[in-house]
């Protein structure tokens, strides 16, 4: 069994990538965490000649999805069914590369994970234990932590899950609610015995702490490695492995009718079933083998699943090798605020291949130049468009760009002879040489944005070559020294177009086809031969091309809309004032009264001036609606209601003789109160 990667050679690597929840579509948070330096990995180690398993898959049990389809009125079925396909083929768009992509309702992951369950449960591998927990008498049924809601403990919230406040943010038992109802029925739910069984990583937690706090100390990430630390010794507690739900995998045991898999011990067991489900594979080599090295790309809220977790169960077995590393990235905002699925606030993937046709590699290439891989860090629609325009299109396009125009230009598209070099080409050639093993580096030790940015420093090795040797200026005086500038320049081209492929796989194909480039591997890298003499190249085109201001300004506007919408849902009444007598209430003269004539109140942009039809020879009133009722005049004619026995009040030199009443809508807007049928101006309210 394999416990380290440390020092050792592997014939193999399988790649597992976290399984995207099939309850809504991709977005960019998950992109940047988990499937583009994953994918990055594996077409890279591919490039190397490796034998290489990259796994995707949806997951597509769990209480969301249960919850979404019961508020949608459909099955289960429905809802995976239709994200899985969103998801699968917009992950296809972006050129993941998944070497099989699958999901957890498949028969043969059911079969796979059923039968993991009973060869450990006959084993003795689990414990079981009897529980009180909450149950639907009305809807005959145990309920799971997102049915059950109520009011926070912690900050009188009355629509808080059984798992947390989504408030104030705080984890929760179900059995702390005040006031628990349950989600299906609005019945007040009752403690009932169920019996589950249970994972005993209590017993695990003296390998596990050999394993990860010894043997993958200064190995793992930093953060990895602190997750697992402190919970192993804060003291691992035994694990429910089944709950009482109707969706999911069977518990396999004849006194476990209503019972599932809990979504945490089979979805990470679809790496093995997706597995088995490669035709003509022998999968026990890329699970069992000890030349195979397994690694786990995953965000941070996924570390103890499989760091401790899905190790535990894959150790319980006995013959499975245990994950090499698992380099789990931090979280990625939006715009200075977190990605929230519940909020819409996210970019998401389906939609902004929509939105930005062919411009895969931009999206690619701004998420792992800004991955989180240290720290939580930010998307922003200005640096999306900056990274594309300032680096993309003026660095990378634009090098390889002038390269080929003038090889065009001066020698009818023909690679010339490479001839006599000078100190500055033996200098760059010998630097383009360096790069392979330097990017390479960084992608082996998961460093994906350090070698991102070594890649993108070969392209600004070719500009600052082009810039000091200026072959546009040499041609007529001297074609020989152009031919080797234009030569070593075409090398550059050819180095990128293989050192960009993990990156960049759209623009690598392009630049393959326009240099007519045959196939190469990340071996054939760093040369200065790549193009023979006498090449021919294909016509040039641009690799890139820039973002204008009114493609970013339309995505920032759709946030701004999505946050006004996020307050508006947000909305709730204030609260009620204190008590006052009825007596005190009377002391209020409230009216209805015809607005006779409305207009601006001179350099007073919040203020209209009313002349109201009192009943009682006319008044004038003040109010501060001027923002919300632009066009005045139409409101001559309408009937409203005024406090009639305020004290005057001189505004802007205008006496107002009393208050105009007015509601505040929850989107701020100030609306006139008027009675619904028209009454004789006069009459009081009350």
């Amino acid at each position: 069994m394999t416990y380290t990667d440390k020092d050792q050679q592997y014939k193999r690597y399988t790649i597992t990538s976290a399984l995207p929840y099939a309850n809504g579509p991709v977005h960019i948070g998950h992109l940047a965490g988990v499937y583009v330096p994953a994918d990055i990995y594996a077409r890279y180690l591919r490039a190397q000649g490796e034998e290489v398993l990259f796994i995707g898959g949806s997951d597509e049990h769990g209480v969301p999805i249960t919850i979404k389809a019961r508020k949608e009125g459909c099955t289960p079925q429905d809802i995976v069914d239709r994200y899985h396909a969103i998801i699968r083929d917009s992950f296809k768009e972006l050129g993941i590369s998944f070497d099989i992509y699958s999901r957890t309702s498949s028969p043969e992951h059911h079969k796979t994970a059923a039968e993991y369950f009973t060869k450990l449960y006959n084993e003795g591998k689990f414990i079981e234990k009897t529980s009180l927990q909450y149950y639907d008498e009305e809807a005959q049924q145990f309920l799971a932590d997102r049915y059950i809601t109520g009011t926070c403990p912690h900050c009188g919230n009355e629509h808080a899950y059984g798992d947390q406040c989504e408030a104030c943010g705080t984890s929760l038992n179900a059995t702390d609610l005040i006031n628990p109802k349950s989600a299906l029925s609005g019945a007040k739910p009752v403690l009932k015995e169920t019996k589950h069984w249970f994972l005993p990583l209590d017993q695990d937690e003296p390998w596990l702490r050999q394993w990860i706090l010894e043997e993958h100390k200064g190995d793992w990430k930093t953060n990895v490695y602190g997750q697992c630390k402190s919970w192993i010794d804060a003291g691992l507690q035994p694990r429910a492995v089944t709950r009482d739900l109707d969706w999911g995998v069977k518990v396999p045991l004849t006194d476990a009718d209503g019972k599932v898999l809990y979504v945490w011990f089979d979805a990470p067991i679809g790496y093995i079933s997706f597995t088995k489900q490669l035709k003509g594979e022998d999968w026990e080599k890329w699970w069992k083998n000890d030349d195979t090295k397994l690694v786990h790309f995953i965000g941070k809220d996924n570390i103890v699943i499989h760091c401790i977790m899905f190790p535990s169960i894959l150790h319980a077995d006995g013959s499975y090798n245990l994950p090499a590393n698992v380099p789990a990235n931090k979280f990625l905002n939006l715009e200075g605020d977190k990605i929230s699925t519940s909020r819409n606030w996210a970019v998401w993937l389906h939609a902004h291949l929509k939105d930005f046709p062919g411009k895969q590699d931009v999206l690619r290439y701004t998420l792992c130049s800004n991955a989180p891989e240290t720290k939580d860090n930010d998307f922003t629609w200005k640096d999306f468009q900056l990274k594309n325009n300032s680096e993309l299109v003026a660095i990378l396009g634009n090098f390889v760009n002038r390269t080929m125009v003038l090889t065009h230009k001066f020698f009818g598209g023909k690679v010339p002879a490479q001839g006599t070099l000078g100190d500055l080409d033996r200098e760059t050639i010998a630097e383009i040489a360096t790069f392979p093993e330097r990017i390479g580096r960084n992608i082996e030790t998961y460093r994906f944005r350090e070698a991102l940015a070594e890649m993108m420093n070969l392209a600004r090795l070719g500009n600052k070559y082009l810039t000091e040797t200026e072959p546009w200026k040499l041609y007529k005086e001297d074609p020989a020294r152009t031919a080797t500038v234009l030569n070593v320049a075409l090398q550059i081209c050819a180095n990128l177009a293989v050192l960009c492929a993990p990156f960049l796989p759209f623009t690598a194909d392009k630049m393959h086809r326009i240099m007519n480039l045959q196939a190469l591997g990340w071996k054939d890298a760093g040369r200065a031969d790549l193009l023979m003499e006498g090449h021919q190249l294909a016509q040039a085109e641009l690799l890139f091309e820039q973002i204008d201001d009114a493609a970013i300004e339309a995505q920032v506007n759709k946030l701004l809309e999505t946050k006004r919408q996020n307050e508006l849902n947000a909305w709730q009444p204030r609260s009620v004032k204190e008590k006052v007598s009825f007596d005190d209430f009377g002391k209020v003269d409230i009216r209805v009264g015809t607005v006779l004539e409305c207009s601006k109140v001179p350099k007073a942009d919040k203020l209209l001036q009313f002349k109201i039809d009192d009943g009682m020879g006319g008044r004038t009133i003040v109010s501060g609606i001027a923002k919300y009722y632009p066009e005045p005049e139409k409101l001559v004619g309408r009937q409203v209601c005024f406090i009639v026995n305020f004290e005057p009040r001189k505004l802007k030199g205008v006496v107002s003789e009393g208050m105009i009443l007015s509601a505040e809508d929850k989107d701020g807007r100030l609306v006139l109160v008027s009675p619904s049928d028209m009454v004789t101006a006069g009459v009081n309210v009350g």
